[in-house]
């Protein structure tokens, strides 16, 4: 083959090794560009680190202060602020300054000149606003016409002092004040009238506010009585309210508004007095014909406007009834005058027809009605059941007359209160028969009950029944409401027995009767589970109570009666680990405590006594301790076991304070040993420095105080053997507390010598041995430094 041949068929020729080869050759390739890309990313990383550690180490670069802010030029006010601060004071000095013309300066012309000066300026302020609305000038022309309008009224003041002195000066306001509004609306009218979108919004409103005193002016100047001035104003309040609905200036709007609610408010309760006043049939109709006006205005309101339908409604509903009641009130006794307007409000319901709004506020003036009834009759409830807690202070002093001396012993009944069982029945059968709404239902009827029952309580008292009358009606209650199984009624049953209980203490026999059914009625009401905790309660209280009672029948003294009272406490720790209820045993047991509270009030005037009480209420409470769950009451057992050894050496006359630190002592070192048994982690500070304090604090106090030497060396014996005890067993307590006691014990003792020692040392004898001292201290401290410093160069070496 010929060298060209060669040359070109290498020059073309491809070299395409096997598969096997190929697959070799570039898994190596594969492999050499992972260890590639491996050392790139190291790298790439160390290069991160080292340029964020770089930033760490760099020094913060401050940012330069920046330079102050300009002054800010910005105004304080705006540019309408200050127009109308301008305008309205120009206005008002304006007005001042025509005022002071008027009161002051007006004699020194003639009637021609005050004619002309007060005519020219009045025309020209009115006109001014004409040419100002031309000119865009609206706010101007607002302070204007305002100024107008009060030269306007200075004019008048000046016509009565010039032309009609003489005339009454009722009627000349009447009069000047129907001029103004007619003269301010047609001034109003006019400006509004002028082409332009700007006009002048002041005088319309202004005429509305003069306009209210036109007719009550006018009813006064004729003579007109209350009735009359109260139909005018009422009638000014018709007009506020046709000017509220149809008026469509925002501004006259919103000023009827606020008049409407005005006048009409001020008519309706002068009508309102006048009706509750009304002596006769005629003035009650003419006062209900008044509040029938007003009635119909609010209803008339709510017509035009149904989102006020129900207020309307309301108000007028209680405009009728006030009115109708009180043509009732004068037609009835007094004691019925409440009963009647309640009539009206429970008949309102049945005149509750039409729209749902207009229906609802007529429910609501009916149940405004019937809590104002309720609230009247309130009083006559309260005295019936906490009056007789004078009874307190008097008792077994004889039965009273009726059921009203005995609950008014102490207390005010008040006047027409006959009634007052009626008002709550009736209002309890409303609520009772009317509310059906579901949500609403239990409520009613929880309300029902209880005025059912405080009528039935209010009964004896408010009709004068005999006394023995009056605890049978309570006591029934008691029972009737025990039997249903409700917290309402068993509350209320056990409000009644409440006032069973000082409502008997009038005799003896009635005490005792009371009280022992109470107690037994209220411990079957526990057992039945009618309201466990206040009825477990109730007959523990009722049962101490019984307990002082026969006491005091028996002719007992009253530390004699505390032995009798503890029977009380003793029940309720024997009851009390039965019940199952935890709330129950919780006021079971209060009320336990309680009665022994009670039981050591009446013997604390008999020393001998009262300690043994308070050991029988240790053991009492040691017995509730036993219980695992009321372990914490062994404490209260230990204080009342030493409070009453206490009392018992006080009776003995015992002055040594170690007689009455011992039994503390004693017990407390045996609970701290008992504890460190238990738990050898515990201080001997927590489990012997209480008990052994106790003792050592009062002795040595004694001792410093005793010319003697008997207790000293007593003292600074027991103090000894302390110390030694401590070192021995290595306690910090009874060491540090027995060594303290011992050296202030020997101070005391050894006080005269070392006062004798002082007189004969030398003078410099107290300076050297401060020198001494401070030069001890100062050596301590350098070889503290000096150890600090050896430690320091130690760990420096080991670094």
């Amino acid at each position: 083959m010929s060298s060209h041949v060669t040359r070109t068929t290498l020059r073309t020729m491809t070299h395409f090794p096997p598969p096997a080869e190929e697959l070799r050759l570039l898994d190596t390739e594969l492999q050499q560009l992972d260890a590639r890309r491996a050392q790139l990313l190291a790298r790439r990383a160390w290069l991160v680190a080292a340029l964020q550690h770089a930033v760490r180490q760099a020094p913060p670069v401050w940012p330069s202060r920046p330079a102050p802010p300009a002054p800010s030029t910005r105004p304080e006010a705006t540019a309408p602020g200050v127009q109308n601060v301008l305008l309205l004071l120009g206005g008002l000095l304006l007005t001042i300054a025509a005022m002071v013309f008027t009161l002051v300066s007006w004699g020194h012309l003639g009637i021609v000149g005050r004619s002309l000066v007060l005519g020219a300026v009045t025309l020209g302020v009115l006109g001014a606003p004409v040419a100002l609305l031309r000119r865009g000038l609206r706010s101007t022309a607002e302070s204007v016409a305002g100024l107008g309008l009060a030269l306007t009224a200075l004019d008048a003041y000046a016509l009565y002092e010039v032309a009609f002195t003489a005339s009454d000066g009722t009627t000349y306001a009447a009069a000047a004040s129907t001029v103004l509004a007619v003269l301010w609306a047609a001034y109003g009218t006019a400006l509004a009238a002028l082409p332009g979108s700007a006009t002048v919004r002041l005088p319309r409103p202004a005429a509305l506010t003069v306009a209210q005193l036109p007719l009550p002016l006018w009813a006064i100047a004729i003579g007109g009585g209350a009735y009359a001035v109260t139909a005018a104003v009422l009638s000014t309040a018709a007009f506020d309210t046709v000017v509220a609905l149809r008026a469509s200036d925002r501004p006259v709007r919103l000023v009827a508004v606020v008049c409407a609610f005005g006048t009409g408010g001020w008519g309706v309760l002068a009508a309102g007095l006048l009706s509750v006043n009304a002596a006769g049939p005629g003035a009650a109709a003419r006062a209900a014909a008044l509040l029938a006006l007003a009635a119909a205005i609010a209803l008339g309101a709510g017509r035009f406007r149904p989102e006020l339908a129900t207020g309307t409604a309301a108000a007028g509903a209680l405009c009728v009834v006030v009115g109708l009641g009180g043509i009732l009130r004068v037609l009835v006794p007094g004691d019925w005058a409440v009963p009647a307007y309640l009539a009206c409000g429970i008949a309102l319901l049945a005149a509750a027809r039409g729209q749902e709004a207009v229906r609802r506020g007529v429910v609501w003036a009916s149940g405004a009605v019937q809590a104002g009834a309720v609230l009247w009759a309130a009083p006559a409830v309260g005295v019936t059941l906490l009056g007789p807690t004078a009874w307190l202070g008097h008792p077994w002093s004889g039965a009273p007359a009726d059921a009203r001396a005995a609950a008014t012993m102490d207390a005010f009944w008040q006047p027409y209160a006959v009634t007052a069982p009626l008002i709550l029945v009736a209002v309890a059968t409303v609520l009772a028969t009317t509310v059906r709404n579901e949500a609403w239902r239990p409520q009613a009827l929880t309300a029902a009950l209880t005025l059912a029952w405080a009528g039935v309580l209010v009964t004896p008292t408010a009709l004068q029944l005999p006394y023995a009358v009056g605890m049978s009606v309570q006591g029934l209650a008691t029972l009737a409401l025990l039997a249903p199984v409700s917290r309402t009624a068993t509350g209320l049953a056990l409000a009644t027995s409440l006032g069973l209980a000082f409502l008997s203490l009038a005799t003896e026999g009635a005490t005792l009767t009371v009280l022992a059914v109470l107690t037994v009625v209220c411990a079957v009401a526990a057992w039945q589970r009618r309201l466990p905790p206040v009825s477990a309660a109730a007959a523990l209280g009722y049962a101490t109570a019984l307990a002082c009672a026969v006491g005091a029948s028996a002719g007992w003294r009253p530390e004699h009666i505390a032995l009798l009272v503890l029977a009380v406490p003793v029940a309720a720790a024997l009851v009390a680990p039965r019940i199952g209820d935890p709330a129950t045993t919780v006021a079971v047991e209060a009320t336990g405590a309680a009665a022994g509270l009670v039981a050591i009030g009446l013997a604390v005037l008999d020393l001998p006594l009262l300690a043994l009480v308070l050991s029988l209420c240790a053991v009492i409470a040691a017995g509730t301790a036993l219980r695992p769950d009321r372990r914490a009451v062994g404490y209260a057992a230990v204080a009342l076991f030493v409070l009453a050894a206490w009392v018992r050496l006080a009776a003995w006359h015992v002055g040594v304070p170690e007689a009455y630190t011992l039994p503390v002592t004693a017990p407390a070192l045996l609970v701290g040993a008992l504890r460190r048994r238990r738990e050898s982690a515990t201080s001997s500070w927590t489990a012997y420095a209480p008990g052994l304090t106790a003792t050592l604090v009062p002795s040595l106090a004694a001792a410093w105080g005793d010319p003697g030497w008997t207790r000293p060396l007593l003292l600074g014996t027991a103090a000894l053997l302390l110390t030694l005890v401590g070192a021995r067993r290595r306690l910090q307590a009874p060491l540090v507390l027995g060594g303290s006691v011992l050296t202030l014990d020997t101070l005391h003792e050894l006080a005269p010598y070392l006062v004798q020692v002082t007189d004969a040392l030398p003078r410099w004898v107290p300076p050297a041995l401060a020198g001494l001292l401070l030069l001890a201290l100062g050596a301590t401290y350098e070889q503290r430094l000096r150890n600090v410093r050896k430690a320091r160069e130690a760990l420096g070496r080991m670094n």
